[in-house]
């Protein structure tokens, strides 16, 4: 019997799945890296001392605090929420670090009495949130004014410096080489955030709250709780890079991280994360990192004035806000 062509028309083949090289150079995160290595190479070429691997360690104490604050503040956003205070936080603890050196309290207690004092801080701006259900971002404003009074009334004009010796090693200690002891940490930090958010169950339930709150809610998740723990996150490290920033600068003032919190915020919306909460990655806001840091330590080699640094710092946050909304404007017009 002669076999016949069935009837039916054969499946189309499978579509071909994208090359990862070409949807990594199409995500945001591609993107930035590749201004990242643009900005490397015009810093290398403007200046000849750039390539020095000694001036390239220094360019990591740049960003390295602010870098470590950011990381617990991009999840803290994709939860919806978000934590103006925490240059202040580093100001409180940095003063109360230096009463306690003034009373003859050693290197391991100061670290911890820093820690404590940005957890104890991270904690009251939680509870005023997710107990009393109000804005985080009028709560924090207010605590930001709040924590940095109470360090101007603490220590009027004066700064205080008596530290112990071996305290200066936080700030200023290398680990191997030219590899800083802040530079090292925040490697760490940076790999344990992004497994903490990208591979854990704490990190599905940040990006469930952040895309709708109460579904999260109804579907068994503790949203204060879990909203309240990444406020005493955000206090933590705020204490933690405190104690960096005071140990490198070797004293405790008034002003200390004065205006941080635009570069933190500017760091974590760089890095792609939604001002609104519910999407966002820790590469990004890893990366966006190194892109500042690189930014502010090219302008500094060329002399640029730390005035000028921060209108550059305002127009890359005011841009990287409104060139999607625009974008996705334009594109609705077109359709």
């Amino acid at each position: 019997m002669n076999k016949t062509l069935s009837s039916h028309p054969h499946p189309e083949p499978a579509p071909l799945r994208q090359n990862p090289f070409i949807r990594c150079l199409l995500s945001w995160e591609g993107f930035l890296l590749a201004v990242t290595v643009a900005v490397f190479a015009l810093n290398a070429a403007a200046s000849p001392y750039f390539l020095n691997i000694w001036n390239l360690s220094d360019a990591t104490f740049n960003f390295t605090e602010k870098a470590i604050i950011v990381l617990p503040m991009a999840m803290l956003i994709i939860a919806r929420e978000i934590d103006l205070s925490v240059a202040s936080i580093m100001a409180l603890s940095s003063t109360i670090m230096g009463f306690c050196a003034q009373a003859g309290l050693a290197t391991p207690g100061l670290v911890c009495v820093g820690l404590g004092v940005g957890l104890l801080c991270g904690m009251i701006n939680g509870l005023l949130v997710t107990r009393l259900n109000l804005s985080s971002i009028v709560i924090t404003i207010g605590t930001m004014s709040l924590f940095r009074g109470i360090t101007y009334v603490l220590l009027g004009d004066r700064s205080i410096n008596r530290y112990p010796p071996d305290f200066a090693w936080f700030g200023q200690g290398y680990v191997f080489g030219a590899l800083s002891f802040e530079f090292a940490l925040f490697i760490l930090l940076a790999l344990m955030f992004y497994f903490l958010l990208h591979k854990t169950n704490f990190g599905r339930r940040t990006f469930a709250i952040g895309n709708n709150p109460v579904a999260a809610y109804y579907s068994g998740i503790n949203v204060k709780r879990h909203n309240l723990v990444l406020f005493m996150l955000v206090g933590v490290l705020s204490g933690l890079a405190a104690v960096l920033l005071t140990s490198r600068l070797g004293s405790t003032r008034p002003t200390l991280a004065l205006g941080w919190e635009l570069s933190v915020i500017t760091m974590v919306v760089l890095g792609g994360v939604n001002v609104l909460g519910g999407s966002g990655s820790m590469t990004g806001v890893i990366i966006a990192a190194f892109l500042m840091g690189l930014v502010t330590f090219g302008l500094s080699l060329l002399n640029v004035p730390g005035i000028v640094m921060s209108i550059i710092v305002g127009l890359m946050l005011i841009a990287v806000i409104s060139l999607p909304i625009l974008a996705r404007r334009f594109m609705a017009r077109g359709r």
